[in-house]
């Protein structure tokens, strides 16, 4: 049997130093062209708010899923007090509806993330999530891309609307693993994640493989920002 190349590190000096590394989904690791998650939270809003709606015009890039419902139904009327009292209702038919249509799920992984990841497994760095998806929602996406051996833990929205609460919750996590020292690199696309990064005093490392370009994630000043992750493993 012949065997596979081996996976060249990162360029001295371009991947900030950590000794864990974690990983945004949507527009970082993947992109899906699908409407899984689309209609899960459409039948969330009409089953646990009595509203058909959806999330068209919704800004909802960098976004965790309790903001993008909240700031949809409030379009609606819904107010925050009602917004609450059915909150956990809607999270569990969204849930449901993913893991019952998670075959439909087409996931595209991002240039270089394959590359990347194994090349941080075999250094020995911890890998994980953090995510503004639902835990059932984030995972099913991590699993159809075939990405899900990578990963040593994830963080989620399901308990947490803000994406600062959710990298806060990585790096306590971390700190439990590796100790209060441990150092902490977060891999996302979006302003929101360089500024929860920033937030929680990490390192970021930005992707221009989302919908914001290279131009608009560099004027958030990253750590270092790229077009894709696989510019760190070629000159």
């Amino acid at each position: 049997m012949r065997s596979q190349p081996a996976i060249s590190p990162p360029k001295k000096g371009s991947l900030p130093e950590a000794d864990a590394y974690i990983f945004d989904i949507d527009g970082t690791l993947l992109v899906t062209r699908d409407l899984v998650h689309w209609n899960a939270l459409h039948q969330a809003m009409l089953e646990a708010y009595g509203v058909d709606a959806t999330i068209e015009g919704i800004q909802y890039h960098g976004k965790t899923d309790l903001s993008i419902l909240r700031a949809a139904l409030a379009r609606e009327g819904i107010d925050d007090r009602a917004f609450e009292l059915r909150l956990r209702q809607a999270l569990a038919v969204v849930c449901r509806e993913v893991e019952t249509n998670s075959r439909q799920i087409g996931a595209e992984i991002c240039p270089g993330i394959t590359q990347l990841l194994t090349s941080i497994r075999e250094s020995g760095r911890l890998i994980g999530v953090a995510s503004g998806n639902l835990e059932v929602v984030g995972w099913h996406k991590v699993e159809a891309a075939g990405l899900r051996a990578f990963f040593r833990f994830g963080c989620f929205s399901d308990r947490c609307e803000s994406r600062s609460g959710i990298f806060r919750n990585a790096v306590e996590w971390v700190s439990r693993q590796l100790g209060p020292q441990a150092r902490t690199c977060f891999i996302g696309d979006t302003p929101s994640d360089v500024e929860a990064a920033r937030e929680v005093g990490a390192c970021i490392l930005a992707v221009a493989t989302g919908t914001f370009s290279l131009d608009e994630l560099n004027a958030c000043a990253p750590d270092l920002c790229v077009s894709h992750c696989g510019e760190l493993f070629h000159d």
